[in-house]
């Protein structure tokens, strides 16, 4: 459906693209709710027709990636936030009335969200398309253009994307570019009405520098070290399955994955020997099992292996769970280190991999302060048959988002907001999240002629200004405004 865009010398395709959606935006400000939902259910037809040539365009630029991991987290999960918008499209779309103010009474206010403009999106390589994709839903539900920078890092799922993305849409509607970090800079410094990033908190650092220049506001979906946490009386049985399934989906290249596990002193080699074994039966013929996903480039699994050798050099047990992989290949046997220690970097960086270090624990409050000492993560488990107990424990941390007794489930949850604080990241989306992210959430005021405030706004003052804000500062407040419109009324009528 997109024509190509024409160059001029000198001029970039992103400068094009962008230039070419703000004069389409300021054609149309205000997209009504039918144009909303055809964009959608464009976008759904992309996943749903595309979706077995993105799960051999995924597993190509993997070097090997679960059919299944890539249909449940890049497509299906991307269809369900669109199917989820266009449920409540209506809804979100309405204006929500509030109470004005009692002084300002016969007036109305209320809230209505405005279409933002043009939005930029920079997507990583880990959810090729559902990290570029989800955004976009919200986005358009909430009556934006925007401009696609997905990543270099998988080629071929990028470019699946572009030909698709630019056969359902056309240009002045979206745009696609494709290219390396010089690309996603020049996006970065766009002069968009806002930037929604997903990846590293180094490069977000960078994105987050580029778009102050412009005063551009950002959203950082970003990552760090989330724990899963134990408490000494759950199953370590029941623990490890949900952490292994978190761990190990997509090889640990996701942001939310456990990050590293706090059990109770003196359980380590019980809980690695659970951790063990949940691997096992979940991916039977570790590594090479087609279920397990490699690692995305050799560049990454070099890093992975350098985290290892590190922990090992530093004192570390590591525990390799499977045979050793096959040469050429780019799967990594899931891997735990026991005595983890603070010097180690497998405990200092993110890790994004198969690696799980685990720390013991003496007492609940030594774990709640080794989460308390380092910068808020993205997700933190907690593991515990007491509910309320549980809940009290979250109440003394602070993360993105949390699961109890399971792990990176509530990414799939449309009804919660999704994302980090602090160092993890700034902004949410999902569901209505998505929507507002994307909008404008205009206040409005219909003033009334009748409202008492007119009494006070408008000069010349006098001495019913004085005697309202006399009323107003004195220790009996609460029921000083009753009286006061009484007579701001009395006056009104009288005149």
């Amino acid at each position: 459906m997109s024509e190509l865009l024409p160059m001029s010398p000198g001029v970039s395709e992103v400068t094009v693209a962008y230039e070419r959606l703000r004069k389409a935006q300021r054609a149309e400000p205000f997209p009504t709710e039918d144009v909303r939902r055809d964009r959608l259910e464009r976008l759904a037809r992309v996943l749903s027709e595309g979706s077995e040539r993105f799960v051999r365009a995924i597993d190509a630029d993997f070097g090997g990636r679960s059919r299944h991991e890539t249909l449940l987290a890049d497509v299906m999960a991307t269809l369900e936030s669109v199917r989820d918008a266009l449920r409540h499209l209506s809804s979100w779309m309405h204006p929500r009335f509030v109470s004005p103010s009692p002084y300002f009474l016969p007036g109305r206010a209320w809230i209505e969200p405005l279409p933002l403009g043009v939005v930029a999106i920079i997507a990583p390589w880990n959810y090729p398309v559902n990290l570029l994709l989800a955004p976009l839903v919200g986005a358009l539900a909430a009556g934006n253009r925007a401009i696609l920078k997905p990543s270099e890092l998988t080629p071929r799922t990028s470019e699946l994307l572009g030909d698709a993305l630019r056969e359902r849409f056309r240009a002045d509607e979206l745009a696609i570019v494709l290219g390396g970090p010089e690309v996603a800079a020049e996006v970065s410094r766009l002069r968009v009405d806002h930037l929604f990033f997903t990846g590293s908190t180094s490069v977000g650092t960078k994105v987050a520098m580029a778009a102050a220049a412009n005063l551009v506001p950002v959203t950082l979906e970003l990552g760090g070290k989330s724990p899963a946490w134990i408490h000494p009386d759950y199953s370590l049985a029941r623990a490890a399955a949900r952490i292994a399934a978190g761990k190990l989906f997509n090889a640990g290249q996701t942001c939310i994955a456990p990050d590293y596990v706090l059990v109770k002193k003196g359980k380590e080699a019980e809980l690695a020997r659970e951790l063990s074994a949940a691997a096992l039966h979940a991916y039977p013929g570790l590594p090479q099992t087609p279920d397990y996903s490699a690692i995305v480039s050799e560049k990454h699994r070099e890093r992975l292996v350098g985290l290892v050798n590190d922990a090992r050099e530093r004192g570390a047990r590591v525990v390799s769970i499977g045979p050793d992989v096959e040469p050429g290949s780019r799967k990594l046997a899931p891997t735990l280190i026991l005595d983890a220690t603070a010097d180690m970097k497998v405990m200092q960086e993110e890790i994004f991999g198969p690696i799980l270090p685990i720390v013991p624990y003496a007492t609940m409050d030594d774990a709640q302060e080794h989460i308390a000492r380092a910068p808020r993560p993205l997700a933190l488990y907690h593991f515990d048959d007491d509910v309320q107990r549980a809940e009290e424990t979250l109440r003394r941390t602070v993360s993105g988002g949390a699961c109890i007794n399971d792990t990176v489930m509530h990414f799939a949850q449309e009804s919660l907001p999704f994302g980090g604080v602090g160092a993890s990241g700034q902004g949410a989306y999902h569901g209505l999240a998505g929507f507002e992210r994307f909008s404008h959430l205009r206040g409005v005021l219909d003033a009334s002629a009748l409202a008492p405030a007119r009494q006070l706004q408008s000069p010349p003052y006098g001495r019913i200004l004085d005697a309202a804000l006399a009323a107003l500062s004195s220790p009996t407040t609460l029921a000083a405004p009753g009286r006061l419109l009484r007579a701001l009324r009395g006056r009104a009528a009288a005149e």
